[in-house]
């Protein structure tokens, strides 16, 4: 999510082997979502000491061990922007040290690579520790041991590049039908100015060709298109499913399996207000970047910059949830 790394989105699934468990990373700079069977949040430990963690590097093959604080510095690097306020940075470590926690609690990686994480962030985070920097390192360690909890377990670390001015429920966002956390409700966000043009408002052409390959490349092939249309919106107006109707068929897909399906990178979200097909051509714009659910990149840099702590900002996005520190 950051303009640094990659804008193409990954639409493939990394998969939580351990517990039935999968996440799309898309897009930008810090949009972490769950999907699938998702089984209960796992009960908050505590620790006498900073935990050791075990990494499966990708890029090399090795296999390491770092303290779990130096690890989510790397993980705040991969995820968000450059040259952000400590505020905005600590606010993002939080989050990632309470998925870390919950990932491990749940097996990590253990069963790809033997480790509890890995550095592919198709399997667990974004991490670049070449790009740490010295407010990332003061902001990580401003937050030290604080995770995000609710009722007694680590809350789901869901975040997003930019909520298009109102988050939403991962049932609205996600098309998680059985996820219905009281700490994820839609929070109304104020005008934000400092939101990048094309985060705020972006369009995007799709040709039918285009589209029928974008879309086989997801497993739904319905042959030549012939009408795709919006079947239902949610409480936010976010798109909800979408029809794709095809001369061998008809299939409904959730708008975030849409959207991931044509290109996170393209279609930045599911809060758009046009959706049209016609003249063998589909074309849709709107605002938001992301899946709209938990932690909003730069609202949250919007509240930093007005001075609020991260502590406050994350609350903000996870309402009626603790800030516990674990060692």
């Amino acid at each position: 999510m950051t303009s640094r790394r990659r804008a193409a989105v990954l639409t493939t699934l990394g998969l939580l082997v351990a517990a039935g468990l999968v996440f799309y990373l898309s897009g930008f700079p810090g949009e972490r979502s769950d999907s699938g069977s998702l089984p209960p949040a796992s009960r908050v430990q505590r620790f006498e000491r900073e935990p050791t963690v075990s990494l499966f590097v990708k890029e090399t093959g090795e296999r390491k061990e770092l303290p779990i604080e130096e690890y989510v510095a790397g993980v705040v690097a991969g995820e968000m922007w450059e040259n952000w306020p400590e505020r905005a940075y600590a606010a993002q470590a939080i989050l990632a040290r309470t998925f870390t926690l919950e990932f491990m609690a749940r097996g990590g990686t253990r069963s790809l690579h033997g480790t509890d994480l890995s550095t592919d962030p198709e399997e667990a985070q974004a991490y670049n520790p070449s790009k740490i920097s010295d407010a990332i390192r003061r902001a990580v360690d401003a937050t030290r041991g604080q995770v995000l909890t609710y009722d007694g377990r680590y809350v789901r670390a869901w975040f997003h590049a930019y909520s298009g001015g109102q988050t939403t429920t991962p049932r609205e966002g996600l098309g998680l039908q059985e996820v219905d956390e009281p700490y994820l409700r839609p929070v109304k966000l104020p005008d934000n100015p400092l939101v990048p043009d094309q985060f705020k408002s972006w369009r995007v052409e799709l040709t039918e060709p285009e589209l029928r390959q974008a879309l086989a490349s997801a497993g739904v092939d319905v042959g030549t298109i012939q009408q795709v249309r919006v079947a239902a919106r949610g409480p936010t107006q976010r798109i909800t499913e979408v029809e794709v109707i095809g001369e061998s068929g008809r299939r409904t897909l959730t708008g975030n399996q849409f959207r991931l399906a044509v290109g996170a990178d393209r279609m930045r979200s599911t809060l758009a207000s046009t959706f049209e097909f016609g003249g063998r051509r589909l074309v849709v714009a709107g605002t938001g970047s992301g899946h709209g659910v938990g932690l909003s990149q730069w609202d949250a840099l919007l509240m930093a910059r007005q001075g609020r702590t991260p502590q406050a900002i994350v609350q903000t996005f996870y309402p009626g949830t603790r800030i516990e520190k674990l060692w």
